[in-house]
């Protein structure tokens, strides 16, 4: 089982809004804690099968970059 982090804020609406802060752009909202859980498990799922997707229909080419720590 994968542990990530699910950073959340309650938005000016009332609604909570949330990221995973260890996959950029895995975003969701929910009326409660567990709607936003559920909601941004979801959200990962689709990003994670699409990701698969394009791994299976697309060349893909990489390299290594060297970033400071």
């Amino acid at each position: 089982m994968l542990t990530l982090t699910l950073e959340y804020w309650e938005g000016d609406d009332g609604w909570y809004v949330g990221q995973l802060r260890e996959v950029p752009g895995v975003m969701s909202q929910g009326r409660s804690l567990d709607e936003l859980q559920e909601n941004i498990r979801e959200a990962y799922e689709l990003v994670i099968e699409e990701s698969r997707s394009r791994q299976h229909h697309t060349p893909s080419f990489s390299i290594p970059i060297s970033l400071p720590a």
